[in-house]
């Protein structure tokens, strides 16, 4: 008699969860935070919730700060996490450190950072990113013209390093230089632009 043991079938798909960093107050807009900045018709942190959701991420948390409850009031965000950081003014880092540990425990596998402020990518670039997954360790990078930008692909192995240098301003971009030879590009010029909403004249880059 033959007996077929039943091997272990295929591996589940890897759960990637959006990570939004939302929270900015606007400084340099005249304090409007850049959340609900309308384009085509709808606040920028609604275009960013559908990209990350397009792009393949099973779960979406959002960090907001500035303007929390107008936010959680006006913007359409059903079914994600909003998550408030009431640190948000110390700068990004406060709230990629708020952002990582929400996820902790969720059983993710790896989370894909993204900025509110940059309309100009899209889905497209962050399902490459999301592509670039190679396990818990994973740590890559969309990049433009050679340089790295965003979204920024950390697998879960990878958060508690980048949540401790996480420091005003700079996000994971101090984890990630002391781990360059790591960061794989995954190159998205050819279908994204990473402008950012930052001055007064950035808003004629937002359509109506």
């Amino acid at each position: 008699m033959t007996t077929i043991v039943p091997g272990p079938g295929p591996a589940a798909p890897p759960l990637t969860a959006g990570l939004l960093l939302a929270a900015g107050g606007g400084r340099r807009l005249g304090g409007r935070p850049k959340a609900l900045l309308e384009h085509r018709g709808r606040p920028l942190v609604e275009h960013a919730v559908a990209a990350l959701r397009a792009a393949g991420c099973g779960v979406v948390h959002v960090v907001l700060g500035a303007a929390e409850r107008a936010v959680r009031e006006r913007a359409a965000l059903e079914g994600c996490v909003l998550v408030g950081n009431p640190d948000w003014e110390e700068g990004m880092g406060s709230s990629l450190r708020v952002g990582l540990a929400s996820l902790a425990g969720g059983g993710a596998d790896a989370a894909l950072v993204a900025l509110v402020d940059q309309p100009g990518i899209g889905a497209e670039a962050m399902a490459r990113v999301v592509g670039a997954y190679r396990g818990p360790g994973s740590l890559a990078s969309a990049s433009y013209g050679g340089r790295r930008g965003h979204p920024v692909l950390l697998g879960a192995d990878r958060w508690a390093g980048v949540a401790r240098s996480a420091e005003g301003d700079r996000g994971a971009r101090a984890y990630l230089r002391a781990h360059e030879a790591e960061v794989v590009l995954v190159p998205c010029e050819d279908v994204a632009d990473p402008y950012d909403i930052d001055t007064e004249a950035d808003l004629a880059r937002l359509e109506g």
